[in-house]
């Protein structure tokens, strides 16, 4: 530990003794902060999911395992019964390690965003996110197929865990469109 006394000369501290005596030099001393440093910080959002992804923060939120995460999307994708709208496929294809989005997906996130929560939230240029080298492209990225279909609706129609992987891929790929994130520091 480093302790800075008086005027901000550095003192070490290397034994007990010498410990002990700042120890009750500062005990009883007031102590004031001299400054307050406000900063914003940016973060981008993640992008859509791909399988490896999808399974990791499956089994980090949800506590799901490889295999149930992949079955339960197998679900989502082949089609759930859904009260008044009948059987529909909720996401695109789970075995993909492509990071693309289809146009028609990105304006039905961008009218979703726009909306939903405004202007402010929706990046002024569409985000494009690039996939690694060895990509294998034939699929999209994992999203939703209709992004207006959100899982708060249609929650009674959905098992558990159907419920909380569909809203954890929607929710990631309308994030994945939407403006950094900023934060006060």
């Amino acid at each position: 530990a480093k302790f800075y006394g008086e005027n901000g000369k550095k003192i070490e501290l290397k034994d007990k003794e010498n410990t002990l005596a700042i120890k009750e030099q500062i005990e009883n001393s007031p102590f004031v902060a001299a400054s307050v440093k406000k900063s914003t910080k940016k973060k981008s959002p993640e992008p859509p999911f791909i399988t490896s992804t999808l399974q990791q923060e499956a089994s980090r939120k949800l506590n799901f395992t490889t295999a149930r995460t992949m079955q339960t999307a197998q679900q989502l994708y082949e089609g759930i019964n859904i009260k008044g709208r009948g059987q529909i496929g909720l996401i695109t294809y789970m075995r993909t390690d492509s990071l693309r989005i289809a146009d028609d997906a990105r304006a039905q996130a961008k009218s979703y965003i726009l909306a939903e929560y405004g202007d402010k939230y929706y990046p002024k240029t569409p985000r494009i996110y690039k996939a690694k080298k060895n990509a294998q492209d034939a699929h999209e990225a994992i999203r939703p197929s209709y992004t207006d279909i959100a899982p708060d609706s249609i929650k009674d129609s959905l098992t558990s865990d159907q419920y909380k992987l569909y809203k954890l891929i929607w929710s990631r790929f309308i994030s994945s469109q939407m403006t950094d994130a900023l934060y006060d520091t």
